[in-house]
């Protein structure tokens, strides 16, 4: 009787899982481990939100497992380490586990392959639909832009999607800890999404990407998926997500696709630079304005730009925000306050849902202009992108609700109608300027 250890790490699922298709095929039975590597609390990585958003995921996953006769093992621990004792307890023969992008993940790999040797198997396209090194231009490690990226991915063979096991036999006798994760009390965000392959999935079937190309800007419409915590979990698979959009023959599925690739892009960049998690991908001789009293009107929601402040008060509220939100309050941290994009980067990871790190920190660098936009100088002028993107003031009214009082698009220019509102930080006329008087 063969046994594999199936190492859950971000694709916590059972649809689409080649870590977990290898191990069924490979082995009589599988025992799926997930551990809770306390390292990844002494980076400042396991954010509240998170973690409670990864109890649900591990509740949900163990459930389905039970559906199909298994069950989930956790441990806690270094991740090496404790595979080794389940190994030993029960007799496997391999590991099987998805491949990353981050230090973190290489450093974890890295530690398995010293423990195991040639039983340990590392399964790309697991996280990714085109795995981080597959396409690479001319004399380059990477792509660095995006448009030439994409050109590249759109041609990359794709593999199969593959079933969920109908059945799952895992030997008798293995010890688990508890699947509650401690999270302190108070700090949630108030309207987290529920975690889950089942709520993922759930989630994916009511939404309509056929309307994605007129809605994912329109703030108040809320039209996205809302899918990138599943995504960050592994309780979807991007490769399924792209397939089942592609079915659809409108720009909808198109521009729905084009973000995962995306994704992808930013998870081969810091594949190949993993330092851009901390560091300027691309050093452009900044010297950073310093106010912490503004960072903080910022975290807050109180700039006395109520687009802005939208944006964030929804960010504590749900733990996400709308991708445009996302822009927009970036662009007037980097680019209008001119604060160190780390700084804005750093709230965002405490408390995304969806707090990838090769996402957040290459899409914050993008913003800054430090990172892969080939217009470093571009600036989110959030006057006139409230304008658009949230013309009849809906948006703010919903998440800014003392100035629910004032018409329709005034609401975007309080200092003209209402004295109670917070002043504006930064006077209109700097909101695009500001930045560049910084520059040496």
């Amino acid at each position: 009787m063969t046994v594999s250890i199936a190492l859950f790490t971000q694709d916590l699922r059972l649809h689409d899982n080649p870590v977990l298709h290898a191990a069924r095929t490979t082995a009589d039975q599988v025992v799926p481990l997930f551990v809770l590597d306390p390292a990844v609390d002494a980076a400042g990585f396991a954010a509240p939100n998170r973690h409670a958003f990864l109890a649900d995921c591990l509740a949900d996953l163990d459930a389905s497992l039970r559906r199909i006769g298994s069950r989930l093992t956790v441990r806690r621990g270094e991740p090496a380490e404790q595979t080794a004792r389940v190994a030993a307890e029960t007799g496997a023969s391999s590991v099987h586990v998805a491949a990353g992008v981050t230090a973190f993940a290489d450093r974890r790999e890295q530690r398995l392959r010293t423990v195991f040797g040639g039983r340990l198997h590392v399964h790309d396209a697991s996280l990714t639909v085109v795995p981080p090194g597959r396409i690479t231009p001319a004399g380059r490690d990477h792509y660095a832009v995006f448009t030439p990226y994409h050109r590249a991915w759109q041609q990359v063979p794709r593999r199969s999607v593959l079933a969920a096991p109908r059945s799952l036999d895992t030997p008798a006798g293995v010890g688990s800890e508890s699947l509650v994760i401690e999270v302190a009390e108070g700090s949630l965000s108030p309207a987290l999404p529920p975690g889950g392959e089942t709520a993922a999935r759930a989630r994916r079937r009511r939404w309509d990407v056929d309307a994605y190309t007129d809605l994912h800007d329109d703030l108040a419409a809320d039209g996205t998926s809302r899918l990138s915590p599943y995504l960050h979990f592994g309780c979807l698979s991007p490769t399924e997500l792209a397939a089942q959009a592609l079915r659809h023959e409108g720009a909808g599925a198109q521009d729905f696709v084009r973000q995962l690739a995306w994704r992808d892009f930013h998870h081969q960049a810091l594949a190949a630079r993993p330092d851009a998690a901390h560091r300027d991908y691309r050093h452009r001789e900044d010297h950073w304005h310093e106010d912490e009293k503004e960072a903080e009107a910022w975290r807050r929601g109180r700039t006395g730009y109520p687009i802005i402040d939208a944006g964030m008060r929804q960010l504590a509220h749900e733990g996400w925000m709308h991708n445009r939100a996302r822009l927009l309050t970036a662009s007037f941290l980097a680019k209008s306050l001119h604060l160190d994009w780390r700084i804005g980067a750093a709230h965002f990871l405490s408390l995304l849902v969806d707090g990838d790190v090769a996402n957040n920190q290459l899409n914050w660098q993008w913003v800054a202009g430090t990172g892969t936009d080939t217009r470093p100088n571009r600036v989110l002028n959030p006057l006139r992108q409230a304008d658009r993107f949230d013309p009849t003031g809906a948006y703010v009214r919903r998440w800014v609700p003392e100035l629910a009082h004032l018409p329709g698009p005034s609401v975007h220019r309080p200092w003209l109608l209402d004295g109670d509102y917070p002043p504006p930080i930064l006077p209109p006329e700097e909101l695009t300027t500001r930045f560049r008087s910084g520059r040496p």
